[in-house]
């Protein structure tokens, strides 16, 4: 049979899904999860002035949205007090650092990241031909030192670093990240991924004030706003360096209805407070039932905890194999050592209720 000619890159790279979704395993187990807690999306959901805007917008839908994402891009650059071309909008954060990648990597390059970090953005690396240079986590922390010591030493064009971090929900404060930043070799790109940026501690975020023209700052709606469904993330950085994105990135993108909603979500402050609140206890409460079962939680600034199983990864492995059995959706790190942990996402009280009735029986069989 005649078949197209596919370039020796992707003939060259594993047909492997970072991810299996919920939706995937509830087909393959033929029944729906009592808990959706793996994710990280927010179960407390969206403004409910969003979804007002967005159910106007439908009757829209035949529209392509502004290629310019003028709007939205202008009332961002007033919420952060930046200008409207320190802002690029694509569809989440995912699809921007794919972006970034194509401005930067070209065949063999080298890009410094985590290992055991947002899988994704190595999947973005491979597919430009990059080479993925990774360093271990300290402490369950991205090794910021062991990061900027792996870019000089390799002659890095780009260097990875997500705060608050995934999978691990840890957080470095913004002298951390400055101190970083200072230190960057000419010629290197830092790519700041604060996707959970707003339940992480604001007094301690990187200002917005000074916009290095060598970082790129990521930022979503799909997390605390409550929009994942809608796609819609955006980049900071300086205008010059933002101005590129223009010659690469898909113009009409961007989802209408998802544009219009996060347009209203912004706006909304007083959910976002409320719903960052409510992750706030559903951190705790997922914290107390860790330990009330002899577990260790991770303390996180993200919409997630991550569980020290107190063994390794193949432990791990069969409690997270137990919560699934028992309609309880939960992932956890792909590498050791991070891998002796299990992720659970912050989740409403009726979510974690389940999650604690079943996490009892769940350890008791995994240690058979």
């Amino acid at each position: 049979m005649p078949r197209p000619r596919l370039t020796a890159l992707v003939k060259s790279l594993p047909a492997f899904v970072p991810f299996v979704g919920p939706e995937a395993q509830e087909r393959a187990r033929g029944r729906v999860f009592r808990a959706r807690l793996g994710a990280n999306e927010s179960a407390f959901g969206p403004s409910l002035k969003a979804i007002a805007a967005m159910e106007a917008a439908a009757v829209e839908n035949w529209r392509y949205s502004d290629p310019e994402s003028h709007e939205l891009r202008a009332a961002l650059a007033q919420f952060h007090n930046t200008g409207i071309d320190n802002i690029v909008v694509g569809e989440g954060i995912d699809g921007l650092l794919g972006l970034t990648v194509k401005l930067v990597v070209e065949s063999g390059d080298v890009v410094v990241t985590s290992d055991g970090a947002y899988p994704t953005f190595n999947f973005h690396v491979a597919g430009a031909a990059g080479r993925l240079v990774r360093v271990p986590y300290s402490n369950d922390r991205e090794d910021l030192n062991g990061l900027l010591d792996a870019a000089v030493r390799e002659d890095a064009t780009l260097i990875y670093v997500a705060n608050p971090d995934n999978p691990m929900g840890t957080f470095r404060p913004a002298s951390a990240i400055k101190q970083l930043i200072d230190r960057l070799p000419d010629g290197v790109l830092l790519c700041l991924d604060e996707a959970y940026s707003d339940t992480a501690p604001a007094d301690e975020l990187l200002p917005m004030e000074a916009l290095h023209p060598q970082v790129l700052r990521y930022r979503t709606f799909s997390k605390a706003y409550g929009l994942a469904g809608a796609r819609i993330g955006y980049c900071l950085g300086e205008a010059g360096l933002i101005g590129h994105f223009e010659r690469i990135r898909n113009h009409y993108g961007i989802n209408r209805v998802g544009y219009v909603g996060a347009l209203a979500a912004l706006a909304d402050q007083t959910h976002l407070a409320h719903v960052v609140a409510k992750i706030s206890c559903a951190r705790e409460k997922i914290a107390e039932i860790a330990t009330a079962n002899g577990l260790t939680p991770i303390p996180s600034a993200a919409n997630f905890v991550t569980i020290d199983c107190g063994s390794d990864g193949a432990f791990a492995k069969r409690v997270m194999d137990e919560l699934i059995a028992r309609d309880v959706f939960v992932r956890m790190p792909s590498v050791a050592p991070l891998n002796r942990c299990v992720r659970v996402s912050c989740g409403r009280e009726e979510d974690l209720a389940v999650f604690a009735a079943e996490l009892p029986q769940v350890l008791a069989a995994a240690r058979k």
